[in-house]
């Protein structure tokens, strides 16, 4: 027990913090319930990212749609009953409190995402079903390590495990993968940038951190977890239904404000998929 505890002391003691100027691509000058733990370790046969069934003894608790037709600014206890079902799915709605605003429609994007739904801000028939009797989104790596994330390019998610569970499954928008020239003063300096603004798919691991807004040369980022060079996560005030950022994976500002405490350094990040336009 004493060995045990002296290497969980050691293991929380271990870190490594890399500075160095960023951007939001890689890119060059001139140039964040959970499902029981077993949930996720056998899927339905299948070639695609989307949801599938996972074969597990997990079960969300039961649930019985309001069944009442909602969009963006409603309010009331059909709201907050949509609000806390997602929450117990590990879909962040941000605040319980029965208004239908920003957070929540990017939790119902979400949600939709890994259902096979075409994502919508009106909560109406399909959604509801579906929250009745939910798919969990596809483990994208069978074999991966406990604690990790994974991004799906192609539904637009982010989901993270930790200890195997699923932590959260969030909103994203990944590289547009649309060629850009930017300018911008940097070290006093007026410099060209360009890139293909695409989010790499491979195998990385999170590196340095940033609390609260960096200036990159690319623009402003909240909160940024890097993991790929200059490519990070990262809150922004605009996450639309599309790829749209220089290459990093942006995040639901509610999102990015949590992710530093729940996404620690040195954890396997896995990017897969193809965003189809």
């Amino acid at each position: 027990m004493r060995a045990r505890r002296r290497h969980l002391a050691a293991a929380a003691l271990l870190s490594a913090v890399a500075v160095a100027l960023s951007g939001c691509a890689v890119t060059g000058a001139e140039q964040a319930r959970p499902a029981a733990a077993g949930t996720a370790a056998v899927t339905e046969a299948g070639s695609d990212l989307g949801a599938v069934r996972l074969v597990s003894a997990w079960e969300p608790a039961p649930f019985t749609a309001p069944g009442k037709t909602l969009k963006l600014g409603a309010k009331g206890a059909a709201v907050k009953a949509l609000q806390t079902r997602l929450k117990e799915l590990r879909y962040l709605p941000g605040k319980i409190d029965g208004k239908y605003g920003g957070a929540t429609q990017s939790a119902v994007w979400a949600f939709q995402k890994v259902q096979g739904l075409k994502p919508s801000s009106t909560i109406a028939a399909r959604t509801w079903r579906a929250l009745e009797q939910p798919a969990q989104p596809r483990v994208l790596v069978p074999n991966g390590k406990p604690d990790r994330a994974e991004v799906n390019l192609t539904k637009q998610v982010m989901v993270l495990y930790r200890g195997g569970q699923i932590r959260l499954i969030t909103h994203i928008s990944s590289g547009s993968g649309i060629p850009y020239v930017e300018y911008a003063v940097w070290n006093g300096k007026r410099t060209k940038f360009t890139g293909d603004a695409r989010t790499p798919t491979g195998n990385y691991k999170t590196t340095w951190r940033r609390d609260g807004w960096h200036k990159s040369y690319l623009g402003q980022l909240y909160n940024p977890i890097f993991f790929n060079g200059g490519i990070a996560f990262h809150g922004a005030l605009s996450v639309p239904l599309y790829p749209a950022s220089h290459g990093c994976v942006r995040l639901p500002m509610h999102v990015a404000e949590i992710l530093p405490g729940q996404l620690g350094t040195g954890v396997p990040v896995h990017v897969r998929g193809k965003f189809a336009r």
